[in-house]
């Protein structure tokens, strides 16, 4: 009788001990899925800052640049604000398409992973 308690014993010692890896594994990954979102989301935000900055330059040097060739400065930040308009409702009428779907996936992979 006492092999057999002590079988049993052992066996839901082993029981605890696996889930306890177990968790400990689950704990692991899911701060691993945590950093490599968090770096991902300041990498991000990082470029948006930069290329934002580059972007506002950009469009400084347009607008001014045009508004030169017309001959009222004016003029040339109408066009550009016009342009970025027309990119806007563009955007906005394909967003789904361009943006939701893939912004999903991205995210759906990088957790499922």
């Amino acid at each position: 009788m006492e092999s057999e308690a002590t079988k049993v014993e052992e066996m839901f010692g082993k029981i605890r001990e696996y889930i306890e890896v177990r968790v400990e594994l689950l704990r692991l990954k899911s701060i691993n899925k945590v950093a490599a979102f968090m770096s991902s989301a300041i990498t991000l935000v990082i470029l948006i800052i930069i290329f934002g900055g580059a972007f506002l330059c950009v469009t400084l040097g347009a607008s001014f640049l045009i508004g030169d060739w017309l001959g009222r400065t004016c003029y040339g930040f109408f066009i550009v604000g016009g342009l970025y308009l027309i990119a806007g409702l563009l955007i906005y009428s394909m967003r789904d398409k361009w943006i939701k779907k893939k912004v999903s996936n991205k995210l759906i992979k990088d957790l499922m992973d």
